[in-house]
């Protein structure tokens, strides 16, 4: 399905400075809310793989956050939710059927949102999406531990998908490979999804070290990867 709407937006909370967020997508479709990672604001990362899964029938919100902000990001990731949770009808996104999903820092900060809904003003999305995530870490949208926040949750929560490069030296895969394990033993909707690629090559991308970031894949490998990441990524939401 080609892309209809590529847009960009400001948003900004009182007292939080102004925030870029791209929407990608068919008007009317479910939506999906994709963090970026550790690096600062730049949501030019996961542009690739954004526009990639809104070609499976989804709008996508990528917003900047910055994870040099005093409290790490957190009020800016908050405030991402909160736009997308309050105007995701203004592209007829059914923001109730909201999925959260993250690249590497943003992968522990999507798997938060299910782990700590008091935290996301009783928020609970459709289900999350961690792609080359660590999961022992403090999240960077709450603040505390998955791997302890999963311990305190009374039961199953949302479905969960994991996703991770078997080459990623960055963030290596027994990170998802031991969180899939926790999930699943705590009886969680969860999959666990490994592709032959690394931390850049599973957003369809390849790291550029005179850039200092990644850039748009061109090798096969990394665009059969990340096209990859983007079906899974589309089986959540559309199921």
């Amino acid at each position: 399905m080609p892309i209809s709407t590529v847009r960009t937006v400001t948003h900004q909370e009182a007292g939080e400075t102004p925030q870029l967020l791209d929407v990608y997508g068919p008007e009317g479709a479910p939506a999906v809310l994709l963090w970026h990672g550790i690096s600062p604001a730049t949501r030019f990362e996961v542009s690739t793989l954004a526009a990639e899964t809104a070609s499976h029938g989804l709008t996508v919100f990528v917003p900047d956050w910055r994870s040099d902000a005093p409290d790490g990001g957190r009020a800016q990731l908050a405030a991402s939710l909160r736009y997308v949770r309050e105007h995701a009808g203004d592209s007829g996104a059914d923001a109730g059927r909201l999925v959260v999903a993250g690249w590497s820092a943003g992968a522990g900060a999507a798997i938060g949102t299910a782990l700590r809904p008091d935290l996301m003003d009783g928020f609970v999305p459709k289900a999350v999406v961690g792609i080359a995530g660590r999961y022992e870490r403090p999240a960077f949208s709450t603040g505390s531990l998955p791997l302890e926040d999963l311990a305190a949750t009374a039961g199953p929560g949302v479905p969960v998908t994991l996703i991770h490069g078997t080459a990623d030296t960055v963030v290596e895969c027994h990170h998802s490979r031991d969180f899939h394990a926790e999930l699943e033993r705590r009886r969680w909707r969860v999959s666990l999804h490994e592709v032959d690629t690394d931390h850049a090559g599973i957003i369809m991308t390849g790291y550029d070290p005179a850039l200092g970031h990644c850039v748009p894949a061109t090798d096969a490998d990394a665009l059969r990867a990340g096209r990859e990441t983007a079906r899974l990524i589309a089986a959540a939401a559309l199921v």
